[in-house]
């Protein structure tokens, strides 16, 4: 998967008042850095959907939600809600899959659907590391920091098994039959699903759809009509779009760009 997408609704993200810094990793596997700084003391409630990466969230100052400090959140198949309150600074690492396998050593199916501390899976250096963040001046030079840190740990992991590593690659890429990946790995269709449930975290299917899901997010917004998009991005049609858009994000396609029924 060559990108990924925060999909939040619009009018959530609107009402957060505070900064985001952006920026690219040079680690096979890590997609990109989102830097957030939120001085606000009021709760206010997030709803995340489904991701096409395993993220961990840094806490540099943690807020007051539901989770572990700097969770690490798994593949989904389900909208997560979280009610965040108080000042939050801190820094969302996007990982594939392969590097997230490779960075945790273990079957990501024991993340799936939950949240788990960082320091659970990587240990004490995870406070060492804030540590250094915290006390180094700059996004920019934070994010080579984490570059630093995350290199030989993602290069020197586990890797996936190699027909799960192309299963997903060939989900991910773009509309393709569950079936058909598996006959060309020469597997039957039971038996990736299972080793693609263990390693991945979710079915072959799910991951296909939250894919198809994220190509209709970036071009929502820009799409001359919903039908076209159905199309294009491989839903039958555009009620299939939009019951797919509701069950995996807990909202309409017009919901989530701001507009209205």
């Amino acid at each position: 998967m060559t990108e990924w997408s925060l999909v939040v609704p619009r009018g959530e993200v609107t009402r957060a008042q505070g900064r985001h810094v952006f920026g690219l990793s040079r680690v096979p596997g890590v997609l990109t850095y989102a830097a957030h700084d939120f001085p606000q003391a009021a709760a206010m409630p997030w709803r995340v959907t489904p991701l096409g990466a395993i993220t961990v969230v840094l806490d540099l100052d943690a807020p007051v939600r539901a989770l572990p400090p700097s969770p690490v959140l798994g593949l989904r198949d389900r909208p997560l809600l979280v009610s965040q309150g108080g000042p939050a600074r801190g820094i969302t690492i996007a990982l594939t899959p392969p590097a997230a396998h490779a960075l945790f050593g273990l079957p990501l199916r024991l993340l799936a659907n939950t949240g788990v501390g960082a320091a659970d899976l990587l240990g004490r250096d995870v406070a060492r590391l804030t540590e250094r963040l915290a006390a180094t001046p700059g996004w920019p030079a934070r994010f080579a920091l984490l570059d630093d840190f995350l290199r030989p740990r993602v290069l020197a992991g586990p890797a996936l098994a190699r027909p799960v590593h192309a299963a997903w690659q060939r989900l991910t890429a773009g509309p393709v039959r569950v079936d058909a990946v598996a006959a060309e790995l020469g597997w039957t269709r039971q038996h990736l699903s299972a080793r693609f449930r263990e390693e991945i975290g979710l079915s072959p299917k799910t991951v296909g759809r939250i894919a198809r899901l994220h190509r209709a997010v970036a071009l929502l917004p820009t799409a001359r009509s919903r039908a076209e998009l159905a199309i294009h991005c491989g839903f039958a049609d555009q009620s299939h779009l939009n019951r797919d858009f509701r069950d995996l994000t807990g909202c309409t396609p017009t919901e989530y760009v701001g507009g209205e029924e």
